[in-house]
């Protein structure tokens, strides 16, 4: 890789955007853990590796990996159901080892079927959701004892419902701090601030990050009563070096090896992982200005070797993760530099700077997912949608309401058996599998099939045969036609046993001999 083009070429705009990831990340690390009901330095161990080790070997510019919100469920019940963690581990190892199979063999085409109504939608409905998770941090009522309520996941029913609890949990200094946030991060949005020959090197998050911590100090000092407490900042488990982080490590349990729970958790994320980042992966292409294409073969080969290390060291799983993607395309990031450095951010923080990190108020990081929510959700987007037709608009609708209500993956499945039958209905109703359906005199009809006729045809072409009038002449034509299934054949054929009855003559022209056979 030249210079021109390395991930060392673009340092100015990867770095500021590595920043930005990392501030968005760590909230999510840790909450992803607490949520899965996995260690909470897992998911700080799983947010390096996804880093770091993805980082350089993925192939994509811009998307980032972490832990998963889409899995947090199933990470939940696997840990439950094998009863030690160590045990999921081994199972985590596997998944690793099997998406680099799926790399290899390059399975990763499989993204590539997804519609752009559905992969839009999966945008615009994560964006929603983390719009709705964020209202309980930005209004201070992330108490301890409610924080698995309000942990800002995808796929968390009950988290949405639990906002009713809102109005008798207020804290007046966590909501001035959030509107503080908002407001450097709006007028950093401005062309005033992006134009500015200084202040366009300053990445807003983090000043907004900085001065909510100044804030909540001047709180402690002059206001106690508005100052944010404990439980509503950053939580990071103490480190004090490379000679403590061994007490916050597990290590997979290779005994379990042939237990077939082990493989079928081991199964289960790797297809769910593969898939999450697949779709991940081509959704960060689509907000990428520059409008690159990753390789998803490559990306899973990547996936699987940073899940792999994950079990090896006690790590969550990972996938390329749409909210951090974003986060870093809206930051600016050129290069997958930007990745890797929030990787090492996120080490160095742990191990250098915990005590500091841990007077960052959350309300100030939810105001940033609130931007980040936006951007991916924009009223906009929803008028763009629905100005190309219900086709567009209804698997985009869908796939939204079913990540809203149910999780990520079958929102997504929603969305995409509402385009199939949206193909149906036109297969079944649009005449363009027909090149020519008209009457070229009054007792002559004139069918010419298209390039392809499939079984999906069959009900236009019966009813386009039925509305032939009597003692008339049908010619059909398959010219065109280089793939005519059988089932399109047998209705044909069955036509021509019924036209005698009506006094139809019917002529079948250029139709391949196997299939002329079968009509004569």
């Amino acid at each position: 890789m030249s210079s021109k083009n390395g991930i060392f070429s673009h340092l100015g705009s990867d770095l500021p955007a590595g920043l930005v990831v990392f501030l968005v990340a760590l909230p999510l690390c840790l909450g992803i853990a607490l949520s899965s009901g996995a260690p909470l330095f897992s998911g700080v161990i799983a947010g390096i590796v996804g880093g770091i080790v993805v980082g350089f070997l993925s192939g994509s510019h811009t998307a980032v990996s972490g832990p998963a919100a889409g899995l947090t469920v199933i990470v939940l019940n696997a840990i439950e159901d094998l009863q030690a963690y160590e045990l999921f581990l081994t199972a985590l190892v596997i998944a690793g080892v099997i998406q680099l199979v799926l790399g290899f063999v390059k399975a990763g085409v499989i993204g590539y079927y997804f519609p752009t109504s559905v992969i839009k939608g999966m945008l615009a409905g994560i964006g929603i959701i983390l719009i709705i998770k964020q209202l309980p941090f930005v209004f201070g009522t992330n108490s301890s004892e409610l924080v698995e309520d309000f942990i800002p996941l995808v796929n968390d029913y009950e988290a949405v419902l639990a906002l009713q609890s809102l109005a008798s949990n207020l804290e007046v200094g966590a909501i001035l701090i959030a509107l503080f946030s908002l407001t450097v991060l709006l007028l950093w949005e401005k062309p005033f601030v992006k134009n500015h020959h200084f202040l366009k090197f300053i990445p807003g998050p983090l000043l907004a990050v900085l001065l909510s911590i100044g804030i909540n100090e001047i709180f402690n000092s002059l206001i106690p009563n508005l100052a944010i407490g404990e439980e509503n900042k950053v939580t990071l488990p103490e480190i004090t070096g490379l000679s403590s982080l061994g007490d916050h490590l597990f290590f997979p349990d290779f005994s379990g090896i042939f237990n077939p729970d082990v493989w079928v958790v081991a199964i289960t994320i790797a297809i769910i992982a593969s898939l999450e980042t697949l779709l991940s992966l081509e959704a960060a292409d689509k907000i990428d200005p520059h409008r690159r294409v990753s390789p998803p073969n490559r990306e899973l080969l990547a996936q699987g070797a940073g899940n792999l290390v994950n079990g090896l060291v006690g790590g969550m799983p990972i996938t390329a993760v749409i909210v951090r993607s974003s986060a870093n395309i809206n930051s600016g990031a050129k290069t997958k530099m930007s990745a890797v450095f929030h990787g090492i951010l996120l080490l160095l923080s742990v191990l250098l700077i915990p005590n500091l990190l841990n007077l960052i108020p959350l309300s100030s990081l939810a105001a940033i997912l609130l931007v980040i929510g936006y951007k991916l959700a924009k009223v906009s987007l929803f008028k763009s949608m629905y100005k190309l037709g219900w086709d567009q608009f209804l698997p985009f609708l869908i796939t939204i309401l079913g990540i809203i209500f149910f999780d990520l993956l079958k929102g997504i499945g929603m969305g995409m058996i509402v385009g199939i039958v949206y193909i149906l209905m036109r297969n079944y109703k649009n005449s363009h599998f027909f090149k020519d359906s008209r009457e070229d005199d009054e007792g002559i009809v004139h069918i010419i099939l298209a390039e392809e006729v499939s079984f999906l045809n069959k009900g236009s072409l019966i009813k386009t045969l039925k509305h032939v009038g009597d003692n008339k002449k049908v010619i059909i034509d398959g010219s065109n036609s280089k793939i005519i299934d059988y089932d399109v054949i047998e209705v044909i054929r069955d036509f021509q046993t019924n036209a005698k009855e009506r006094n139809i003559t019917v002529e079948v022209i250029n139709i391949d001999k196997e299939n002329a056979e079968v009509l004569n």
